[in-house]
């Protein structure tokens, strides 16, 4: 919910100079998000868990347009998002890849400087995608604490990241927390098997 929230005050924003791919980018994920909450509601009614959902089959995409999506959240002067030809091209899970990289972009925008430039990264790594997601904010006891958690704390504290960790293990995925020199964090997303589409 916090997630449609955020897309929703981001459109909503007059502040905020939008591009048009911007704006579509943001709707788009909006509305996928909205998707995915009425799938939870009604899996939840119908007795399912709500983690359940991330292991059913879904489409792949290449992870080039996603990796757009998420970096539309992030104002255009406080961004920066590349990915290797090849990285771009890896068919990633849509729904739970569009999850994970929401959820870090908007931690991202939540904990580092206001101001702090934000940037999204992917390349490949051996047989497997590394996609990072970089901000100014510095690594914490929190942060660690929130990346380690065997199980969701109380609260809405660490959540998002918990969530991440829950998404990226259905692909037997990692996720690592780096110190970014002079100073910043960056989030890693590992996940292997990735083969490019030529």
């Amino acid at each position: 919910m916090s997630t449609l929230t955020s897309l929703t005050r981001a459109l909503a924003d007059e502040r905020r100079e939008l591009t048009g791919a911007d704006r579509r980018a943001i709707s788009e994920l909006a509305r996928d998000q909205a998707a995915h909450l009425q799938n939870l509601l009604r899996d939840a009614t119908a007795g399912t868990g709500a983690l359940a959902l991330a292991t059913q089959p879904e489409p792949t995409v290449p992870l080039a347009g996603i990796l757009r999506e998420a970096a539309a959240l992030v104002p255009a002067h406080r961004r920066t998002a590349r990915a290797t030809m090849r990285a771009g091209s890896c068919p990633v899970p849509a729904g739970r890849t569009r999850q994970v990289l929401v959820n870090l972009v908007q931690n991202a925008l939540r904990h580092g400087p206001a101001e702090g430039q934000i940037g999204l990264y992917a390349a490949l790594r051996g047989d497997g995608l590394s996609i990072l997601v970089t901000d100014e904010g510095r690594v914490d006891d929190a942060l660690l604490t929130a990346v380690r958690r065997p199980a969701p704390g109380g609260g809405m504290s660490g959540l998002g990241l918990w969530i991440v960790r829950q998404l990226v293990a259905v692909d037997a995925g990692a996720v690592r927390v780096h110190r970014v020199r002079p100073r910043g964090v960056a989030l890693e997303v590992l996940l292997p098997s990735c083969r490019p589409v030529v």
